[in-house]
Formats: structure tokens, sequence, C-alpha cells
């Protein structure tokens, strides 16, 4: 066997994870994607001397299970990306942080860090910051836009850098890495009092989604059950983060395109949503709310009714603010072919969330691997077929229509019961992955514990690190300011990228 099968959540002793030749386990994994997997991890969890310790989450949606496999590799290795290019980002990360270098990669370079020192060994994360050896276009009227890592407002750093004839991107170059904290590093040993707060704070805008990834790690290394009341109220949570999250990209769509009317309406009805989640737990961004063992708060028969009103009101207020945008022509005709991504192109490089089911790929982990409440409650998958600002936009309204329809479900069914429920030790030598479906797209945490029952490794994919590369295709022969269009029709985030 070269490959292991398993669940969304089903722990296993780590020694079960086939360990192949690297021969194999290159074969395996092309073989594997071709066949309609996707790479949901690939990271080296281990080192011994000069060799690395590789392990691939491979994901087949359409069977609902993940296949790992794992390999020892030297310190340079045929690359995988020229046969399989899903694993284009994975490995030059890999390189960045251990030195691992992939021969033969074509686009060869950090994406958050300054290259390694030639001896192999990593050299300290430092940030790009302007240093790195840029893609440059050459010619008489070719010209180059650097924009960031500061930019106007408060948002996060990011460095793009455009290659450009006269208006046309050819070519924009991502750098990330300024909002790199040693997040991962800092979650070996754990869990502790700080790992929760480390997980919540992964990126900051989907606190929800990533404590419930990480509480569903833990509760399956204990072999925990948790009630049932409380898989309701996560499942609301999560929802409610999507809509807040969607809503608020929709209004600021709107203000990128100078339609203030959504986007006035959006950032008010914005706010609305957010201060449900306040209701659930008192925290706007939901932090505390999510704990392993279940919930921390619970709803009383008030708060329920309350928020019952509140959701109906959202609804009828997101209505008239967001329909608003599909009957102007100037909007629609900003939207409309705009940041186009093919289907072939999102499966080939292997885009997840909004931006996958925005060119017609019907791909939602809480279908595909359903957990938690969505293994009772379905919520019908949203596509559009455009790939462009349009679809993505699209995909957003009409997966907030169905998020406030299934919150609102989900309060009148609310089963009684306790919330939360003590877990035990996690048990040594295990290892698990968790998948959760944020509002960006698919979360993938890997845990695996050592002989005491500690995190030995703790692996998080944020849905950004599957995306940014989408984005940088999307510019491709569009004008140079359609970027801040569809840089927000995609909102990625930086520091769930970094971590």
């Amino acid at each position: 066997m070269q490959a292991l099968s398993v669940y969304n959540g089903q722990a296993l002793a780590a020694s079960e994870i086939p360990v192949v030749a690297a021969d194999q386990f290159r074969s395996e994994l092309v073989r594997s994607v071709a066949d309609g997997g996707r790479i949901a991890a690939l990271f080296a969890d281990r080192r011994e001397g000069t060799r690395h310790r590789i392990q691939a989450v491979v994901a087949f949606d359409a069977e609902s299970v993940l296949r790992l496999t794992a390999a020892w590799i030297d310190a340079q290795y045929p690359s995988l990306t020229p046969d399989c290019s899903q694993a284009h980002w994975f490995e030059r990360e890999m390189w960045e942080r251990h030195g691992i270098v992939p021969v033969g990669h074509p686009f060869l370079k950090p994406i958050r860090f300054l290259p390694h020192a030639a001896n192999g060994k990593p050299s300290a994360p430092r940030a790009v910051c302007g240093t790195a050896d840029f893609f440059r276009m050459e010619g008489e009227e070719i010209h180059e836009v650097a924009v960031g890592p500061v930019h106007a407002g408060i948002i996060e750093p990011g460095h793009f850098r455009f290659q450009c004839h006269g208006e046309t991107v050819y070519h924009l170059e991502i750098s990330l890495g300024y909002q790199h904290r040693g997040v991962q590093r800092a979650l070996v040993g754990g869990p502790d009092r700080r790992t929760i707060h480390y997980i919540e704070t992964l990126a900051g805008d989907t606190s929800i989604a990533h404590a419930s990834a990480y509480c569903r790690a833990l509760e399956s290394l204990a072999g925990t059950r948790i009630p049932p009341r409380a898989q309701v109220i996560r499942g609301i949570a999560q929802e409610l983060e999507r809509v807040a999250n969607h809503i608020g990209d929709l209004g600021a769509l709107a203000g990128d395109v100078g339609y203030l009317p959504t986007m006035s309406y959006c950032g008010r009805i914005r706010g609305d949503v957010l201060n449900m989640t306040a209701v659930l737990c008192g925290n706007r961004f939901g932090r505390g709310l999510v704990r392993p063992g279940g919930v921390a708060f619970d709803l009383d028969q008030d708060s329920v009714d309350e928020l019952k009103r509140r959701v109906r009101a959202a609804a009828k207020d997101a209505k008239v603010a967001v329909e608003l945008l599909w009957d102007s022509p100037s909007v629609m005709g900003r939207f409309d072919r705009t940041g186009a991504v093919s289907r072939e192109t999102c499966e080939r490089i292997g885009l997840v969330g909004v931006a996958a089911r925005a060119c017609g790929v019907a791909r939602d982990v809480r279908r595909d691997f359903p957990y938690g409440i969505y293994r009772f409650a379905q919520l019908p998958i949203s596509t559009c077929d455009s790939g462009d600002v349009f679809a993505r936009a699209m995909v957003r309204w009409l997966e907030v229509q169905r998020s406030l329809a299934f919150v609102e479900e989900q309060l009148a069914a609310l089963p009684p019961g306790p919330v939360l429920r003590p877990i035990g030790a996690l048990r040594p030598g295990h290892a698990v992955v968790t998948l959760a479906e944020g509002w960006r797209g698919e979360i993938c945490h890997v845990a695996a514990t050592d002989d005491a029952g500690r995190f030995e490794h703790y692996q998080v994919i944020d849905p950004s690190l599957h995306n940014w590369f989408g984005l940088a295709l999307a510019l491709r022969n569009q004008q140079i300011s359609d970027f801040p269009l569809c840089n927000k029709s995609f909102n990625l985030s930086y520091c769930g990228h970094d971590l």
C-alpha cells in the first residue's frame, strides 16, 4: 500500500502512515492528482541529518477520503511541480523553511523569505522587503510597477510587482512574509494555555473556523465526542462568520467601482452580523466561543429569539443592498469578464473556496468532507461558471442567503443538553487531519503527537496558501487599474498565509 485512506477528523497511529521510497512518493502523488485528487497539504515534518521526511495529504472530494503518504528525501530531489502544478507553492515553502531544493522547479524563489545559504542550511527567516530577485520583462515599452508592502488604508502588508506594457499586466509577482509570526513553531510542544489564542489569531477574520478545526483535532486525538447542542452552536457561529465577511466583501467591491449605496449599506449590515456573533459569546469575532469539548457559551431562549429577529432583518436589508449591484449597468460593466480564471486553471493549480466555486467547481468541505452539524444538515453548494469578479461576487451573495437561512433553521431546531464536555489527554504517537470550510475556503490542520501526547508537529494550511497564485494568474492580460477589484474579489489573508 502506497497511501493510507482516512476520513476528515479520523485519528490514527502515526506509524500507520505509509513511508515509501522517494520515487514511489512522487509517482503516487502525481497519479493521485491526475486521478482527481487534490493536494490539501504537502510539508516537511521531521529531519534526520541532511534528510527530511515529507508528507502529503491528498483530498478526493468525490469519495470524501484523504490519502496520506510520507517519504524520506535528501536535501535535493526532483521537483514535483513540472508534473503536478498543485505542488508549486508547497515546494517553494518547503525550500524556504527547510532548505529542501526541488531540482527543476520552474519558478524557485521564496514565497515569504530570502533564499537559503549555499550550504543548504536554512537562513534565519527574513522578510523579502524588496531584495528578492523579481521576474523582469525586457523591452523598450515595458515598465514595472511596485505596490506595497505599505498600502493606503488600514490593511495588512504585502508587496505586488507588475510587469506591464502600457496599461496591460503581463505578469504579477506577489511577495509576502511581512506578517510572519512563527506560529506553527510555537504550537509544537502544546497544547497549552496559549495554544487556542494562537489558533484564533492565525487569521483574525477566520477565528471560528480555525478554532473549530483545531478543537476537532484535539477531540479526535482524545477520543471525545462533543454534545449535539455544541455542534449546532459551532455551525451557527461558522455561518455567521461567513456571512459577515461576504457582506463586507460585497460592500468593498462596490466601493472599488465607486458605487457608494451598496458600499455604505453593506458596511452597516456587516456590523449587524458581527453583533450577532457577539450575542453568542460577547466577542464580535467569535473569540472565546469554540473550545475543546464544545463551546464555552450557551444560548438561552431570549438570545435565540433575538438572533432569529436579527437574522431575518439582516437577510431583508442585505437583499435590498446587494441586488442594487446587479441592477447597475456601470457595476456590471466593471465586474463582468474582469480577472477571469478558467475552470482548467482552477483545477490545475488547486484553487479552493469561493475562488474555485466561481469557476464552476463545486468544491466545499461542508459537503465533500462533512463534519459537525454539516453531517446532518446540508447547505446547497453555490457556484458560478465565469470565473471572473462577477462570479466571485455572485457566489458570495448566494452563500450569504443560504447561510442566513441555515442559521435560522438551526436556531429553530437547537437541541437540548450541555454545550461543553471535558476532554482527556491526547493519545501519544497519533496523528489527525481536520478539514473545515472557512469563509475563504478549505482550512486544513494536521496534528501529530509525540510519545508524551504533546504536539510533535502542527501544520496549518489556510485557504490563502492555495489561492494567492490564482490572483496572480487572474491579473494576466488585465488592465492594471483592475488590480484593486481583482484583489478584493479574492480577498486573501496575508497573515493566514504567512503564519
